[in-house]
């Protein structure tokens, strides 16, 4: 057992329960002290606002009368499942994609928990310029996303290596 957490991916989950402490944290800190719908102010393209996102991202599907909860919710398990299988297969000698899934996982986890607890995800990060915001995030999304991007690293990485 020891070797699974030291020679395959798993040795990288400590991410992904980090990732999962910071993203409740923050929401936790979001709720107690921003009332809902509120903004403050940080930078002038960036607010602190307290909003909830009943869908997925983008609020994709928030106004479908509360079956999204258990989908998404399902739809989370199953994508952790399968991630924590692929992490098992992967090498020590692996890095980028490792740390990935579990940014991946730690982001799933958290949002799923919202949605099982809460019947909402909170979402209270906010890019604007002008006219122009961003739909309101949270750190899950923001690890989701990362991970997303280091999978397309590590996916030209290891082209690059399969051909020389």
């Amino acid at each position: 057992m020891l070797k699974l957490f030291s020679q395959t991916g798993w040795r990288f989950l400590w991410l992904a329960l980090l990732t999962f402490v910071v993203d409740q944290y923050t929401k936790n800190l979001t709720v107690e002290h921003i009332e809902l719908y509120q903004a403050v102010q940080i930078t002038p393209f960036f607010n602190l606002t307290h909003v909830y996102n009943t869908g997925a991202a983008f609020s994709f599907l928030s106004d479908a009368g509360g079956w999204q909860r258990w989908f998404f919710t399902v739809i989370a398990f199953f994508v952790v499942g399968l991630i924590l299988w692929w992490l098992k297969q992967t090498s020590r000698q692996q890095i980028i994609l490792p740390v990935a899934f579990s940014l991946i996982i730690g982001g799933a986890l958290g949002n799923a928990y919202d949605r099982l607890v809460l019947g909402h995800v909170v979402d209270f990060l906010v890019l604007y310029y002008q006219d122009w915001v961003w739909p309101a995030f949270n750190v899950a999304d923001s690890a989701i996303c990362l991970g997303a991007i280091l999978l397309l690293i590590d996916m030209f990485k290891n082209k690059e290596l399969k051909n020389d």
